[in-house]
């Protein structure tokens, strides 16, 4: 039981990583992220949305 916590926890892990990459290549190419990566990451899509990037 505790080997299935320990590979959910990584699965968890790279699910994360991957949301991070996808917000910031976003960012990176002046688009909107996909609202589900933002709430993976703890971010409110709404607020995000108002923050005007130069």
């Amino acid at each position: 039981m505790r080997r299935r916590s320990f590979v959910s926890g990584i699965s968890e892990f790279f699910g994360v990583m991957d949301s991070a990459i996808r917000v910031s290549n976003a960012v990176r190419n002046h688009a909107q992220p996909q609202s589900a990566d933002l709430v993976k990451l703890g971010i409110d899509p709404e607020r995000f949305r108002e923050i005007r990037f130069r």
